[in-house]
């Protein structure tokens, strides 16, 4: 849902603009390594005029080929609107690292390696970060606020994840997933939280 919403408010800043035109500012705001493909900028225009979201306004014919222009309709403000205004929970279970540490658990291998290699590597990118800070534009800077407060936040259940192990030694032993469920770790567990490279107050102003 996030690209034609993207597609939507950016044509909400602009009277009209083509899908070139589009595929790149995208790219330049919301990218960051992970660019558009211009059949999925093209494709998704189609729906949005299919979904009475946004029309076809004229031609541009500054080049070759002729490139349509495209502009929001009142639907597609309310579309918008709508979903800027719509709280989203993040997904239930975490991504890679904690299908990492499952598989290597029924596969009976160590999970204690793959949390002590992602430690590594999260550390490294939060110094990374850190030592960035105050550069780029003000969507450089929130993308890596957002970025240190998910490492931070991963690496708080790698520590977490490792004391659950520790203490219970039986999961690793046996090729399951399932820890007893009387498996309580108490809340002053967590209250330190993962080390952080970055000092209290480090954030980008």
């Amino acid at each position: 849902m996030t690209v034609p919403m993207a597609l939507l408010a950016l044509l909400d800043s602009t009277p009209e603009a083509h899908g070139f035109a589009l595929k790149h500012r995208y790219d330049d705001v919301l990218g960051r390594g992970q660019e558009l493909k211009y059949g999925q900028v093209y494709s998704t225009l189609v729906r949005l005029e299919r979904d009475g979201l946004a029309r076809g306004v004229g031609v541009e014919q500054a080049g070759a080929p002729d490139r349509k222009l495209y502009a929001i309709t009142a639907e597609g403000v309310t579309a918008l609107e709508e979903w800027l205004a719509t709280p989203e929970l993040p997904g239930g279970r975490p991504g890679q690292l904690f299908t990492r540490v499952v598989l290597a658990l029924i596969s009976g291998r160590s999970a204690a390696q793959v949390l002590d290699s992602h430690r590594a590597v999260y550390l490294a990118r939060m110094r990374e970060l850190t030592g960035a800070r105050g550069s780029g534009d003000v969507v450089d800077r929130l993308a890596r606020d957002l970025e240190l407060a998910h490492l931070e936040a991963d690496l708080a259940w790698v520590e977490l994840a490792g004391r659950r192990l520790a203490e219970n030694p039986e999961i690793a032993s046996q090729n399951t997933v399932n820890a007893p469920k009387d498996t309580v770790i108490a809340p002053e567990d967590t209250a330190s939280g993962p080390q952080n490279p970055t000092a209290a107050g480090e954030a980008d102003q």
